[in-house]
């Protein structure tokens, strides 16, 4: 059964609400997975990559933006786990902060898609200040300093422009059907 938020006019982009028990949900995420394994890497070449462009999030957006909370939260939570375990980035005593804020985002936007049933701009980068926004108080409430808690905000502005922008552009371009 293909459980469609919105019944989209020609051109427009059709967003979905996929269910635990379709196997194209674990598809989805596991290809979503492996985007946000890649993305690390490739950043994590240059110096705080990671921190600057927070690549782990990009594709749990998508994911979760174009294919329902569920495909968002597979991704979220494998993601990092596998990060970690394969590459030792991010650090252990780093998940639990990067997994709060990866089913933030996996929540947001799932949520945002379905309120909203289109693609806009706005609407990312609301869910992306939304995620970041929560996140960042839950990573100061698990005991690390302000200063460490904000450091998305001290460093990782061009990267959430990255979700913002790019997110809308893979959504609305590369992903229309």
């Amino acid at each position: 059964m293909e459980n469609t938020i919105q019944t989209a006019p020609a051109g427009a982009v059709r967003l979905y609400a996929w269910r635990y028990g379709e196997w194209k949900t674990y598809l989805a995420a596991a290809l979503f997975v492996v985007g946000n394994i890649a993305g690390p890497q490739l950043c994590h070449l240059a110096h705080l990559g990671g921190p600057t462009w927070l690549p782990i999030y990009f594709f749990t957006l998508i994911g979760a933006y174009k294919y329902g909370w569920r495909v968002g939260l597979l991704t979220a939570l494998a993601s990092p786990l596998v990060n970690a375990l394969w590459f030792g980035m991010p650090a252990v005593a780093a998940l639990p902060a990067i997994l709060l804020k990866s089913v933030l985002l996996a929540v947001a936007a799932g949520w945002a898609a379905q309120r909203f049933g289109r693609v806009r701009l706005w609407i990312l980068a609301a869910v992306v200040l939304a995620y970041q926004t929560l996140g960042t108080l839950g990573e100061w409430a698990m005991g690390d300093t302000f200063y460490e808690a904000v450091q998305d905000f001290r460093l990782g502005l061009p990267g959430m422009l990255v979700q913002v922008v790019g997110g809308y552009l893979v959504i609305r371009f590369l992903l229309k059907k």
